[in-house]
C-alpha cells in the first residue's frame, strides 16, 4: 500500500532545506520505495495566505498522513501579531492537534565534526544522547496564560506550568523502552527541588520504573545541574528525559556539541500506528533566507527519522544516515560547518552517496 508524507516547508529557510529532503525522497521513491508526497502551507506563509498559521484543513492533511516533515516556522514580520496568531502558535497546534507527546531529539556528534564543536574533541568524539521531551505540556500549553493590568497600572505575565500523571507516565514510558535498545540507561530531569510540577515529575517517572522497567538504570539530576554537565562530560548521557521547556533548552545546548545547529534532526511521536512529525530543530533563520547556504543535514536526517518510525523503513533510513555521514566524511561542509557549498551542493554530495 502506498505510503503518504506531507510536507510542511514553513517559512525562512523551511523550503530551502525541505527541497533537498523532498529531492532525498525522491531518489528513494525512483529506487521502490512506494511513497506519496504532498504539500501544504504551514506557519507564516499560511498566515499571509489563509489567515492564520494552521488551516482545518491543513491539520487534517497531517492527521491522515503516514507522515508529516515540517520545515521551519516565524520570521520578524509575524513578530508583531498576537501570541495566539503566530506561526509558532500554528507548530503548537499542529503537535497537540497530532497529539505527539515524545519529542525524541538525537544529538550524535559525527567523526568528521568532531573539531567543529567549540568543546575540546576529546569531549564530544563519539557523543550519542537522545533526549525524549515531552511535547504536548508543561508550561507550553499549561491555562491561564497571558499579560494583565492589574490594579495599580503594573502589567503582569503569566505562564502555568502544569503535568499530569498521564501525561508524565506515556513520555517516560517511550523514554525507557528506547532505552533498552540502547544502554539501558535513562537521566530524568527536572527541578524538583523548587517546582512541585517537578517533584511530581521525578515521583511519577521513578515509580513507573519500579513497576515496568526495573532493568533499566534511573538517575535524576536537576535540569540546572545537566546543563552544566552537559558542556562539562557530555558523553556520560545516553537517554535523557524531561519535560517540554527543559527539553527544548537542553536540546539545543546539545546542539552545539554535535558542531552545529543544522545537523539535528528530530521526531515528535504518539500512540502506535499514528503519525510522526518530523522536522530539523533548528528555526527559520530569516538571517540567511533567501540566500542559499543553509545546511540541509538536519532536513535529510528528519527524512530518516520518518522512514524509521512511521514509514516502516528502518534500512532506508541507515542508509540516508549512512550517506550524509559519508559526504561529511568526504570533506562536503555548509558555511556553518566552516566550508562553502551550498544548500542544493550539500544535497548533491549526500545524494552522490546513497546508492
Amino acid at each position: 500500500m502506498t505510503q503518504t508524507l506531507l510536507l510542511l516547508p514553513g517559512d525562512g529557510i523551511g523550503p530551502e532545506v525541505t527541497a533537498v529532503a523532498r529531492r532525498v525522497a525522491g531518489r528513494l521513491i525512483s529506487q521502490g520505495l512506494d511513497l506519496s508526497i504532498t504539500e501544504a502551507r504551514f506557519g507564516g506563509v499560511a498566515i499571509d495566505a489563509d489567515g492564520v498559521p494552521l488551516t482545518d484543513e491543513t491539520l487534517a492533511a497531517a492527521k491522515a498522513a503516514d507522515a508529516v516533515r515540517m520545515g521551519a516556522v516565524g520570521g520578524p514580520q509575524w513578530a508583531g501579531q498576537p501570541y495566539d496568531k503566530r506561526p509558532e502558535a500554528g507548530l503548537l497546534a499542529l503537535r497537540s492537534g497530532m497529539n505527539v507527546y515524545a519529542n525524541l531529539r538525537p544529538a550524535i556528534c559525527f567523526a568528521a565534526l568532531a573539531d567543529a564543536s567549540t568543546l575540546k574533541r576529546i569531549h564530544v568524539e563519539g557523543l550519542d544522547i537522545l533526549f525524549v521531551r515531552e511535547l504536548t505540556g508543561g508550561v507550553y500549553f499549561g491555562e491561564p496564560r497571558g499579560i494583565e493590568t492589574l490594579a495599580n497600572g503594573e502589567k503582569r505575565g503569566v505562564n502555568t506550568h502544569v503535568y499530569t500523571t498521564s501525561e508524565i507516565e506515556r513520555v517516560a514510558r517511550t523514554a525507557f523502552e528506547l532505552a533498552r535498545g540502547r544502554k539501558g540507561e535513562v537521566v530524568s530531569a527536572e527541578k524538583s527541588n523548587v517546582m512541585e510540577a517537578g517533584l511530581l515529575w521525578r515521583q511519577v517517572v521513578e515509580a513507573l520504573r519500579d513497576a515496568e522497567y526495573p532493568d533499566i538504570t534511573l538517575t535524576h539530576m536537576l535540569a540546572d545541574n545537566m546543563a552544566m554537565q552537559l558542556v562539562k562530560n557530555p558523553k556520560q548521557f545516553d537517554v535523557i528525559l524531561t519535560d517540554n521547556l527543559f527539553g527544548d533548552m537542553l536540546s539545543d545546548e546539545a546542539a552545539m556539541l554535535t558542531g552545529s545547529l543544522g545537523m539535528l534532526p528530530s521526531a515528535a511521536i504518539g500512540a502506535a500506528g499514528m503519525p510522526g512529525l518530523y522536522e530539523p530543530i533548528h528555526g527559520s533563520a530569516p538571517d540567511i533566507a533567501g540566500r542559499g547556504v543553509a545546511n540541509p543535514c538536519a532536513s535529510i536526517l528528519s527524512l530518516a527519522m520518518a522512514l524509521r518510525h512511521s514509514l516502516g523503513e528502518p534500512e532506508l533510513a541507515a542508509r540516508v544516515e549512512a550517506a550524509v555521514e559519508a559526504a561529511l566524511n568526504a570533506g562536503a561542509r555548509t558555511a556553518d560547518l566552516g566550508g562553502n557549498l551550498t544548500t542544493a551542493q550539500m544535497g548533491d554530495a549526500i545524494l552522490a552517496q546513497l546508492t
